[in-house]
Formats: C-alpha cells, sequence, structure tokens
C-alpha cells in the first residue's frame, strides 16, 4: 500500500518527515498566528489541506491527543515531538468536525489514519484551515531542519521535512 516512506540513512543520519495532509506547503511564517510564525512552538511548516485524512509522518508514538482532538502529538523513533495542529483557533469548536482514530501510547507508522477533518465545518467555524506541523524540541535538539521545497504536497508520500 504505502512504500517505506521513514528513511533513516544508515550514513547520514537524516529522517525525512512526510506530509500528514493532503494540500499546499507552505511556509510557517505565513501562519496567521505568532505562536506559530514566530516558532514560539518550534521550527515547522504548515499546510493548507485539501482533504481532511490526517496520516502519520512518521513512524513513533502518539504521546498526545488533544481532548478537544484539534491537535496530535508523535514521537518520531529519531526521538523529534512533532505537533500536528489543525486548523487555527479550533480548540474552541471542542472536538467538533473531527474524529480521531488513535490514542495516546499508540505506535504508529508513516501513512497511518490518524484522524478524519470536516473541513467544510472547520472553514465555517474556525479562524483558520492552515494547519501547522511543528517539531516542538526544536529549540534544543541539535537536529538541523529541511523544509522541503514542493508546493502541492500528498500525505504519506510528499517529503515536507529532512531532519538531521
Amino acid at each position: 500500500m504505502f512504500k517505506k516512506l521513514f528513511n533513516k540513512s544508515k550514513e547520514s543520519n537524516e529522517v525525512q518527515v512526510y506530509a500528514p495532509i493532503t494540500g499546499k506547503l507552505v511556509s510557517i511564517e505565513e501562519v496567521p498566528d505568532p505562536v506559530f510564525s514566530q516558532k514560539m512552538m518550534g521550527e515547522g511548516a504548515a499546510i493548507i489541506p485539501t482533504d481532511g485524512k490526517i496520516v502519520a509522518p512518521v513512524n513513533g508514538e502518539v504521546i498526545q491527543v488533544a481532548p478537544t482532538k484539534h491537535a496530535i502529538g508523535i514521537k518520531a523513533e529519531d526521538g523529534s515531538e512533532i505537533l500536528l495542529h489543525i486548523g487555527l483557533e479550533t480548540v474552541a469548536l471542542k472536538g467538533e468536525g473531527f474524529t480521531v482514530h488513535v490514542s495516546q501510547g499508540d505506535n504508529v507508522k508513516v501513512g497511518d489514519h490518524l484522524m478524519d477533518v470536516d473541513l467544510n465545518f472547520i472553514k465555517e467555524n474556525a479562524k483558520d484551515i492552515i494547519s501547522p506541523i511543528v517539531f516542538t524540541d526544536s529549540s534544543n535538539s541539535g537536529k538541523n531542519y529541511h523544509k522541503g521545497q514542493v508546493a502541492d504536497c500528498k500525505a504519506g508520500e510528499t517529503v515536507i521535512f529532512n531532519v538531521e
């Protein structure tokens, strides 16, 4: 079904992080929220979704599912901590529009189905549908983060970051 999408090169120790959402990849600085655009939460990027299926961007463990279902945290096999935050000000929706398929402690592989999002509902009821993908441990990880140059990305198939 999915090709092996999480690569850790033995020579370079580089980890590839794949798009968790199909849509348009944009710079984190384009997110209309200073918490994300000024990288207060960490290095990252954002996707303007065109599809409501959210998948795992790496192999790892689910370390957080927000009670309001708008965000999922994953600890990758290399130790990177990745936050998938769906939309802006979506915490106020109190879980409406989100169907989560994983729980804290679950092990996931790239492409595993994490969540479904009703994009129309989010567009009508939240500030923005733009969805930040943030490395919450980037300020103290000692790793380098290289964002992919692609504009359109496909969930589980398009590399959006190389981490070394």
